[in-house]
């Protein structure tokens, strides 16, 4: 199935900051809890699947892409607010996207 461009432009992604990690015990599958900073558009919560390739010291501070405009989501005990992208590899093991220079958060993608 083909996207127009108004699809893809409906999608909000945004650059922001990890600010804490946790564990998350009740996911299915290994995930953390992340708080992130999207600067004007706020703090929004979210679970990643990405213990396998980062550790929850390594995240506090990294500049991650999330699309913030998705209905929130019930995930085990926890609200989902936004959905982390990343590149699935082998294994669903997850490199998360992220600018390669420090951006503002809240900064569009596109």
């Amino acid at each position: 199935m083909k996207l127009s461009w108004d699809d893809f432009e409906k999608v909000e992604m945004r650059v922001g900051t990890v600010l804490t990690v946790g564990d998350f015990p009740e996911a299915k599958k290994p995930a953390y809890q992340l708080q992130i900073d999207f600067g004007p558009i706020g703090i929004k919560k979210t679970s990643a699947q990405i213990t396998k390739r980062y550790d929850k010291k390594e995240l506090v501070g990294k500049q991650v892409i999330a699309v913030v405009n998705f209905p929130k989501k019930q995930i085990a005990n926890f609200m989902s607010e936004c959905l982390v992208l990343g590149i699935v590899g082998e294994d669903n093991d997850v490199t998360l996207l992220q600018p390669d220079t420090n951006a503002k958060n809240g900064d569009r993608v596109g």
